[in-house]
């Protein structure tokens, strides 16, 4: 999904403007990116971990699909 269509659907859920979702969704990710540069990992139940890797990119553990390896994302 892009940003767009989750400020739609959180906008859509919570009542709120699109404009409002946007900003929300703006404050989780940049307080999420504050936590993995810091070292901690970022939790989703129900979606997987966000972690800092090697070389200042990040990884994701997925727990959709528990049979499959960590994917790893660079920033």
């Amino acid at each position: 999904m892009k940003k767009e269509q989750v400020a739609r659907q959180l906008a859509k859920e919570s009542r709120i403007s699109t404009a409002a979702a946007a900003d929300q969704v703006d404050r989780v990710v940049t307080e999420m990116l504050k936590r993995i540069r810091k070292g901690q990992n970022v939790s989703f139940p129900g979606l997987g971990t966000f972690g800092a890797g090697p070389k200042q990119d990040f990884e994701f553990e997925s727990t959709l699909n528990a049979g499959h390896a960590a994917k790893r994302e660079s920033k």
